[in-house]
């Protein structure tokens, strides 16, 4: 193989490996929801913000699996699913998390 076409074919290779991004994590943990009132229930919704629909009320206790948090206005939201229920996501205040 001559030198041009082994450097080319090492530059591609090359390429490919550093164009790689790392995976992402699945979630970052497993949360309880904490801190509400005993007559009410942590609203997950549809979007990170008081403005989206509820899609369901959490009470204490419930666990929640963390994939990702973004700060909106004053409020930091994070995307969740139940743990019980992987497949029922939301969004719910950081407020109202603590570290299983």
């Amino acid at each position: 193989m001559g030198k041009a076409i082994f450097f080319a074919l090492a530059s591609c290779v090359l390429g490919v490996f550093l164009s790689v991004q790392p995976a992402k994590a699945a979630w970052i943990g497993d949360y309880e929801v904490a801190g509400v009132e005993d007559d009410d229930m942590l609203k997950m919704r549809a979007g990170p913000g008081i403005g989206y629909k509820v899609v369901l009320g959490l009470p204490n206790g419930t666990i929640l699996r963390v994939h990702s948090c973004t700060q909106t206005g004053g409020t930091r939201w994070c995307e969740v699913s139940l743990k019980a229920a992987r497949s029922l996501k939301g969004h719910v205040s950081w407020a109202y998390l603590r570290k299983k």
